[in-house]
Parts: structure tokens; sequence; C-alpha cells
């Protein structure tokens, strides 16, 4: 792990810096008016047990009052800063990770399963925040508590200063270490096992279904039990690694409580210290030792803040498949032609070319279907049109102007896209819908779900456009689904469409009423249909075939739609 991630996640504290010096200065404060406290209440009992004149105790009564004050006034003081910089971190720390990873979607984003990524997001910002608030601030606060506690037993008796410093340097520091070597390896297990959890728990929840369908929800349930013990076992460990560096910790206060009473003993037979003051120094290393006491457990804690450090800066250095061009040009008047010129694209520097040499023209209106083995890069060429990926040669063009010289926002106002997968969010139909056109009213909403079939759906729904569609929409059958998500195509008014496996899941009679549906929905559009299987073929105006070899070829010339199928069924089995 590098050397410098700490220091990387030091600097995510800039925006706070001044409330965390203050935090942590007020921490300082409250626990040194503790111990001025008790040094001071020990001075007083014993030298009131004197009975001297009343007049010898008022300094003392005072700073009682005053320590007694002073303490929880610093130590709210201390709270109300560093949770107001706690949050102001957070904030602009979750804000920075969600702007870079918004452009890593989804070229770069599918190595990470959603829940390993969920609990990235969430766990190791928080983890990397812990660093000031849970590690730096209370080793800071310790450091000036020993040096305050540390001077005054040296103004009082030398030697019980020697021997407190070398209690609070066992405490503070072999136990912390001795705390981190124990907790190593198991803060290292942490994050991973807790991001299997979460992954293992949104995968049952998400296919309850099919599990108790093929009956084996009970062996997911078992995996996700096993999972769990694990996490309980390695969060054990961790906290036993912690409490033995608390019990070394108290082990080396009790030891510097006797070592100060033996030499303020000694000190006070032979006349160099007072009574009360023997107190003070008695009692001071229980008060200092009070400052020391988290130590432990952040040392324990600083393994799992350079783990998900590293991870979370792993996923910020991460470069996003588009980058946004210095200067763009303004989008180009419609109608448009989109044209794909040599295009050859991978999905990574290294990796194999999927697409090699692909040209195609798309004019205002043309209807042309893509077709191919799964696996033969229908979804690429999705991508470029899309500007989800950028070709590392050739051009894709939009009106004669090169994707990459347009803003991407622009691009996407023009071009569409229906997934076969189309995210549908867990709210109602009206804010499904509102996604492509926030200022849409209610009968435009409805004249778009009546423009792509939906209209006998709608209106037999109690609730009308105020009906939650569930999580990941598991009120909406596959073909809802994709003509909903083509309803967000037509409210955005995008005069290009991309169908990418419209037909996917759906019987072949189903699949091609979905099709006829969608296309005559996007009628005076340009629709581009990615797909593998035959329906709706006979629908559209030109029938390309992408190969093995990532290159377009087109039709047999004189192609009747009646062949459609048979000829899909034999690119297929050359393909294979």
């Amino acid at each position: 792990m590098p050397p410098w991630t700490l220091m990387r996640a030091a600097r995510t504290a800039r925006p706070a810096a001044s409330r965390l010096v203050l935090g942590a200065l007020a921490g300082a404060g409250a626990l040194a008016s503790g111990c001025a406290l008790t040094a001071t209440a020990a001075w007083l009992i014993v030298r009131a047990s004197q009975r001297p004149e009343e007049t010898a105790l008022a300094f003392a009564i005072v700073g009682v009052r005053l320590f007694g004050i002073t303490r929880p006034l610093l130590r709210y003081l201390e709270r109300l800063v560093c949770h107001d910089a706690a949050l102001r971190m957070l904030g602009e720390l979750r804000a920075t990770v969600y702007e870079h990873v918004i452009p890593l979607a989804p070229a770069r984003l599918h190595a990470y399963r959603r829940g390993e990524l969920l609990a990235g997001l969430v766990a190791d910002v928080d983890a990397v925040q812990d660093l000031w608030l849970r590690v730096a601030e209370p080793v800071a606060v310790a450091a000036l508590v020993s040096v305050f506690c540390t001077s005054l037993a040296a103004w009082l008796l030398p030697a019980g200063a020697a021997v407190l410093a070398v209690g609070l340097a066992c405490a503070g520091v072999i136990a912390p270490l001795a705390a981190a070597a124990c907790s190593r390896r198991a803060q290292e297990r942490l994050a991973p096992a807790r991001a299997a959890l979460t992954t293992a728990t949104l995968d049952l929840l998400r296919g309850a279904p099919d599990l108790i369908a093929a009956g084996a929800a009970r062996a997911e349930l078992d995996r996700v039990e096993a999972l769990d013990d694990e996490l309980d076992k390695i969060a054990a460990r961790c906290a036993s690694a912690a409490g033995i560096g608390s019990a070394l910790a108290a082990m080396g206060a009790g030891i510097a409580v006797w070592g100060c009473a033996r030499v303020a003993d000694s000190a006070q037979r032979v006349g160099h210290l007072a009574g009360p003051t023997l107190a003070v120094v008695v009692l001071l290393p229980l008060a200092a030792f009070e400052a020391l006491a988290p130590l432990p457990g952040a040392a324990v804690l600083l393994a799992h803040v350079r783990s998900a450090a590293a991870r979370l800066f792993a996923l910020l250095d991460e470069q996003p498949a588009v980058a946004q061009a210095a200067i763009t040009q303004p989008l180009p008047q419609g109608p448009y032609t989109l044209a794909l010129r040599d295009v050859r694209a991978r999905w990574s520097a290294a990796g194999p070319l999927v697409l090699d040499g692909v040209d195609l023209v798309l004019e205002p209106g043309r209807r042309v279907a893509v077709t191919g083995a799964s696996g033969c890069g229908k979804s690429t060429l999705g991508a470029l049109l899309l500007r989800f990926l950028d070709p590392c040669a050739g051009s894709v063009t939009l009106g004669g102007v090169d994707l990459r010289m347009l803003c991407q926002d622009d691009v996407r106002r023009v071009i569409g896209h229906v997934a076969d997968d189309a995210h549908v969010f867990d709210s109602d139909l009206r804010e499904n819908l509102r996604l492509a056109r926030p200022d849409a009213d209610d009968a435009r909403l409805v004249e778009a779900l009546r423009r792509v079939g939906l209209g006998p759906w709608f209106e037999a729904l109690p609730e009308g456009l105020a009906t939650r569609l569930g999580q990941r929409g598991g009120a909406l059958s596959g073909g809802e689904r994709r003509r909903l998500a083509l309803a967000r195509v037509l409210l955005a008014d995008q005069p290009i469409v991309v169908l990418d496996e419209p037909t996917e899941g759906l019987d072949p009679a189903s699949a091609q009423a979905v099709v006829a549906e969608l296309l005559d929905a996007a009628s005076g559009r340009t629709v581009v249909m990615l797909t593998h299987r035959p329906e709706g073929l006979d629908l559209v105006d030109e029938i390309l075939t992408l190969t093995g070899s990532g290159r377009l070829r087109p039709a047999p010339a004189g192609l009747r739609p009646a062949d459609a199928a048979a000829y899909q069924d034999a690119v297929a089995a050359r393909a294979a």
C-alpha cells in the first residue's frame, strides 16, 4: 500500500481544517481542566483537613469551581465543532466521490459488483473522515494533555514527572502499537468481508422469487449467515485487539500511580514535599491517563482507515472512458445524421478490439437493425452511439460534428436509449416519467404512456400516476419496462433512439408485438435496433450483421421480411 495514502486522506480535511484545530484545542482544554480539577480538589481536601485559615483555601476553592465549569463547556464546544467539521468533510468527500463515479458509468464500473460499490461508497467514505476525528484528534489531544500533566508534575516533583512520563509513554505508545499489531490482519479483512455480506444480502433480496422457485433459498440464506458469522469473528478479533491495548494502557496507568506514590512518599519523608502536594502528585496520573484511553482504539482503527482510503482512492483514480473536451462545439441543427467511419473500439487500453473498422450511416428517420450473436459487440456499438465509450480509432459524428467535440449532455439530448433492463426507480409512475422532462404535466405524461401502448395498463391502475412501481420496477413486466423507457425518450423528444435488445426475455409472439409497438411509437425518429433475435426484423428499413471479427456487413440484397427469421438463424449459426 503506498505510504502517501494516509497523507492523501488527510488532505480531504482541508474544508474543515480550522474547525478541526479548534475542536482539538477544545478537547485538550477539557481534559486539561479535568486534570487541573483533580489536582486542585486533591490539594484542597488534604489542605482543608489541616484546618488552615479560610483565606488559604480561597484560591483552591475558586479553582475547583472554575475547572468544574470550564470542563463541560469545553467538552460541549469540542463536540459541537467536531461534529460540524465531520459533516462538512463528509459532505465534501461524498460529493467529490459521486461526481467522479457518475462519469465512470457504465464502462469503468463493470469490475465492481453492486454490493461492493455500495459498501465502498458508504463505509469507505465514512472511514476516511474518521482519520481526523477518531485517530488524529485523540492523538493530538493526548499529546497536549501529556505535556501539560508532565510539566505540572515536574514543577511539583521532578522525580514524579519522570515516572509519569514513562507511564504515559507505555500507555500512549506501546499499548496502541500492540493493539495495532494484533488487529492489523483482521482490519485488512474487515472491509472485504463487509462488502461480501452486503453483496450477498442484496443478491438474496433481489433474487428471492427465483431462489424460492429453484429451491435454492435455504442455501443462499446459509451463505449469508456464514458471511455474517465470519464478519462477527473478524469484528471480535478487532475488539479483542483494542481490549488488549486498553488493558496495557490501564496497566501503565496503575504502574505510574504506584511509582508516583513511591517517589512522592520518599520526598515527603525527607521534607521535600508537603502533604497536600503529595496528594496532587499521586492522583495526577489518574487524570492524565484519561486522555490516553482512546489511543488503542485509534491505533486499531488506523489500519482500517488506511485500507479504506486505498480502495477509495483507487476508485477516484479510475479514468472515465469518455472525457469532456476543454472547448466544446455547439450542438448542430437537426435533422441529424449519425455516422460511424472506420471505427475501432475496445473497453480498455490493454483489451482486445471489439469493433474493427465499422462504417455506418444513419440518415434521419431511418430504421436499421444490427444483428449478431451474443458477445459480438452490439452493446459496444450502442455505447459508442450514446457516447458511453469513445472509439480508439475512427470517428462517430452527429450532424457532421465529432461526438468528442460535443458536450455529453447535448449528445444525450439528441440520442435516447431503451435498454433491455431499463432501470425503474422505487418511486411512483409520475416521478419515473419525469426523469425525462421534469416540467411535464400529468396530461403529457399520460399521452406518452398511450403512445407507447401502455394506455390500457395505465387506465387499470387504481392510483394512476401515483402508483408505486416497486424496487427495480418489480410491478412491471419486461415489455412494460421497455415501453416505459421509450415513453421517457418520447417525453425528452430525442430524435434518435437506440433499442438495445428490446425483445430479451420475451416469447416470440410478445417480442414481435413489443417491437411493433416500439417502432410505431418512435415513428419519425431514427431508430437503431440492436438484437440477436429475429422478431421485428421485418419491420425495419435495413438489416446489418455484426460479425465475430467486429465488422458490419449488409444483409443479402433482396432479403424479404418473411426471410428475416431464417436469415438471422443462419447468421447466428455462422458466428457460432
